[in-house]
């Protein structure tokens, strides 16, 4: 891999199988809309996102389309797969067949372990990448030996449900925490990121398959329904939150990170890109997932086209996971900014304090009105942006755009 390489086909055949796990982790969290549904769908989602993420570091080291890379990326496609299938068992095992947690620990630990093999054969010419590779096994086999435990632990320890599911899941926070922590602890020194442009563009993406989930779960929130004005509102207004947040990062934020990126050199750049990017995009992809979950109830309640439901208020965890995604995508950004850029967006700071100070406010309202004002707001904050750094703005894009070929930047 060199400096202006960017995504190969593979790695976005690769992401597919994300799109499908994201999907299940949205459906994991709406059919248990509880607080133990949505931190057991949080947990799954982050332990999915560390997956995806290694497999971005290691297609920044080498061309995932050439060689063994390639039939490896396809067994590890499979194994993925079969973890995404088994997120509904990942903690509660289904009556038959094979034990769900016990198929989904396995299949995530093969997929970490072909990930360091691959790595660590990619890195044959590269001493110090191969000793931090071996000191990322010690988090990465710790915290697969927890989710094992996890697995098979607690009905050994109590036969009462209730210790047996706090058990798992204290097991499961504690595998992320040494896993997280431990890439963390080990330090920056030996690992690489060869070119910013391909490493950018991966994450970006990324964040398109995520949003993309959010379009989704609209078109699931009303299956087999038949069209109405109020569905046809919801719909619109939910296609403009999720644009304004895609604006939020595609627009400058994404170019400008990734020129910073550009100047960054040897270990500080592989801090940057592990801080602001394996890191700090997690609560962006957390956040629209749970928006996705608050579109999925609002499209139930104005799909349902009784007039009980059509002014029902979308109380509770629906209304915190549609103005709470919203909430922690822009916190990401603030921290990615801040790490990035060292800079603070005070725009999006306003907003967050003010989608914060509005939820009392929605909780009160139909869950169609509820949507409206969430959607103006975003809005308003894209339109504020777009006023206030106008010059900025279009200077930094007509730069970048010039440079990639792609003459002046539309719009203006």
């Amino acid at each position: 891999m060199t400096e202006g390489s960017t995504v190969t086909p593979l790695e976005l055949f690769f992401d597919l199988v994300f799109v499908y796990a994201l999907t299940q982790v949205t459906a994991l969290m709406a059919d248990d809309l509880t607080g133990r549904g949505l931190l057991r769908g949080v947990l799954v989602l982050a332990l999915l996102w560390w997956c995806w993420c290694c497999y971005a570091w290691l297609g920044n080291t080498v061309r995932a389309d050439e060689g063994l890379v390639r039939v490896v990326l396809f067994a590890v496609m499979a194994t993925m797969f079969v973890v995404a299938v088994t997120i509904p068992e990942a903690f509660d095992d289904l009556p038959g067949g094979l034990s769900g947690p016990v198929v989904f620990a396995t299949c995530y630990l093969v997929v970490r372990v072909l990930h360091l093999v691959l790595y660590f054969f990619a890195a044959r010419a590269d001493a110090g990448l191969r000793r931090q590779l071996l000191r990322a096994a010690l988090p990465m086999l710790a915290g697969a030996l927890l989710l094992f435990s996890a697995a098979l632990a607690p009905q050994r320890l109590t036969d009462s449900p209730q210790h047996v599911e706090a058990i798992r899941t204290a097991l499961w926070v504690l595998a992320l925490v040494v896993d997280y922590g431990g890439i963390m602890v080990i330090g920056s020194q030996g690992w690489r990121i060869f070119s910013a442009a391909h490493w950018t563009e991966r994450h970006g993406l990324i964040i398109i398959i995520a949003l993309g989930e959010s379009l989704v779960a609209i078109g699931v929130g009303v299956t087999a329904l038949p069209i109405s004005w109020p569905i046809i509102a919801a719909s619109v207004l939910a296609i403009a939150v999720t644009a304004a947040l895609w604006w939020a990062y595609f627009d400058v934020v994404s170019i400008a990170a990734e020129l910073v990126l550009h100047r960054a050199e040897g270990t500080a750049r592989a801090a940057l890109g592990r801080d602001s990017y394996t890191y700090l995009h997690l609560p962006m992809v957390v956040g629209i997932i749970l928006l996705a979950l608050g579109f999925k109830k609002v499209l139930a309640y104005v799909g349902d086209g009784t007039e009980h439901e059509l002014s029902a208020p979308l109380h509770g965890l629906g209304l915190l996971a549609l103005y709470g995604g919203v909430i922690l995508y822009l916190l990401g950004h603030l921290g990615f900014r801040l790490r990035n850029m060292r800079s603070v967006n005070w725009p999006r700071v306003a907003t967050v304090l003010l989608l914060v100070a509005l939820l009392p406010v929605a909780d009160h309202l139909p869950a169609l009105a509820a949507l409206g004002l969430l959607a103006a707001v975003c809005v308003g904050m894209v339109v504020a942006e777009v006023r206030l750094f106008g010059a900025a703005r279009r200077e930094l894009r007509d730069s970048f755009l010039a440079e990639h070929g792609a003459g002046a930047a539309p719009g203006h």
